[in-house]
């Protein structure tokens, strides 16, 4: 007899894992599958998925690290600190990400035990509907589970023309193990992920060209945002392209040559040591068999879920990069608890207004909510208040004074509809607004409260303030 599970999750990411877990918590029994070893040096499955093991935090090691050697080189002297010049040791950085990779995809092996979450080594692919529910192959066995939570992911999206060979020609997974300084590096995509990789290597030293396909820069984010970050990225040696359209790269031991048209239509051609393509992310649906349950997928390749992530399927649900929504992290954790919370009878709940973006670049970039275009274009009266982080005194004291908080709320109501950040620590800041928003709250709330001092989080609280036309500090 197979294995019979009331919960089989497909996937060990970041939504398959959470979902396993809050699943148990529930009282199912539950497993979950996974296949990919993310060069696991046994060869075994990782847990994590993308964000733990070649995505979301390895990244930010990374940029730690780069932003401390940038910080002594370029900052330690205006705070009279005197040190020599900064070298960096590349496979020694590498190394420590690698560590705290290790720490975090091991830790949630434990967390499984801890749970009782059965582990299953191999790719989960439907056969069929059976009385149980489903049976599924993962491996050499199949097995069978009431119902099944899939959430196997995304890929890295390539170009034709762009062969990857995550040597001289990386993806995102690839740019994280890069192992010395390129002279120069070229990065296609001007998004979160190519902004960040840009970051790091230029602080350690690289001359960085990004080339993006849109004719705006960072048209996602807030236009005041998008406008401010081009100006600092602009200063600090980013050189950004806009509006081109890639050729092809050939890779060759000199390098790597792009051959691209620019916004003005011109052909043009970049050498670079290194280049990193860095255009998206695509749902990963291969192996699933769907086509033989019938499971429905979108134009783009989806897995086609209603607001509560059910599929077309009976008892068979979908979650995180896989189905429609942002290719963040947290949005599908946020979705894994919602399922589990459904299938246990509860009334599980995921706020895909409330999600925040961030970008870990320097300075950092968070918003949440609509923006100001957004609010334009659907015809909605809004207020707004905006504060730079120069006019706060924690700022000026950690000299971190670039960018600034803009609060939108609705005229009529005052509730809070949307809030970008570009400054030091948005990622953290971020969260009060979220909070906010998730309360329906409104910017006359957030004036209300007393904010520590000095903090940066009492920008929060005058852009708030000036909503209402009254900051005491600007």
């Amino acid at each position: 007899m197979s294995k019979q599970f009331d919960v089989l999750v497909i996937g060990g990411g970041p939504g398959g894992y959470v979902a396993a877990i809050r699943a148990a918590q529930l009282g199912f029994s539950v497993a979950c599958c996974e296949s990919n070893p993310y060069a696991d040096p046994k060869d075994e499955p990782r847990l994590g998925g993308t964000c733990l093991n070649v995505g979301c935090i390895p990244s930010k090691a990374l940029l730690h690290t780069s932003h401390l050697f940038a910080e002594a080189g370029h900052s330690f002297a205006l705070q009279g600190i005197s040190v020599s010049t900064p070298k960096i040791d590349v496979p020694t950085m590498i190394a420590r990400k690698n560590t705290i990779v290790d720490q975090l995809t091991g830790g949630i092996k434990g967390l499984f035990k801890k749970n009782k979450v059965t582990l299953l080594n191999g790719r989960g692919s439907f056969v069929a509907h059976s009385e149980g529910g489903w049976q599924v192959k993962v491996g050499d066995e199949v097995v069978e589970a009431k119902q099944v939570i899939i959430a196997t992911g995304s890929k890295a999206r390539h170009l034709p023309g762009v062969p990857v060979d995550n040597k001289l020609v990386c993806d995102n997974e690839g740019a994280l193990d890069i192992d010395a300084v390129p002279k120069k590096l070229a990065i296609i995509g001007a998004g979160v992920i190519g902004l960040e990789m840009g970051s790091v290597w230029r602080r350690l030293g690289s001359e960085v060209t990004l080339l993006e396909a849109l004719p705006e820069f960072l048209s996602v984010a807030d236009i005041d945002v998008a406008k401010e970050a081009a100006r600092v990225f602009a200063r600090q040696g980013l050189n950004i392209q806009l509006g081109v359209t890639i050729g092809e790269a050939k890779a060759s031991r000199k390098g790597v040559s792009i051959t691209y048209d620019d916004k003005h239509g011109q052909a043009q051609k970049l050498e670079a040591d290194r280049l990193i393509v860095s255009v998206g992310r695509i749902p990963n649906t291969d192996g699933l068999n769907a086509e033989v349950v019938g499971l429905r997928l979108d134009e783009r390749g989806r897995i086609d879920v209603d607001a509560h992530c059910r599929t077309n399927l009976p008892g068979v649900w979908a979650v995180g990069d896989v189905v429609s929504g942002p290719m963040l992290a947290h949005k599908a954790m946020e979705e894994a608890v919602m399922v589990a919370e459904l299938m246990a009878g509860q009334s599980g709940h995921c706020n895909f207004d409330t999600i925040p973006w961030v970008l870990y670049t320097s300075p950092e970039i968070a918003w949440v909510g609509k923006t100001e275009q957004q609010l334009k274009a659907d015809g909605v009266a809004y207020k707004l208040g905006r504060i730079p982080f120069a006019a706060n005194g924690r700022a000026l004291g950690m000299g971190e004074t670039t960018g600034f908080v803009k609060m939108l709320a609705d005229a009529t109501s005052d509730r809070i509809l949307g809030v970008h950040i570009i400054g030091a620590n948005a990622s953290e800041l971020i969260s009060e607004a979220v909070v906010a928003m998730e309360f329906g709250a409104a910017s006359e709330d957030l004036a209300r409260i007393c904010h520590a001092h000095p903090t940066l989080s009492e920008v929060m609280h005058e852009a708030a303030l000036a909503c209402d036309k009254r900051p005491l500090h600007f």
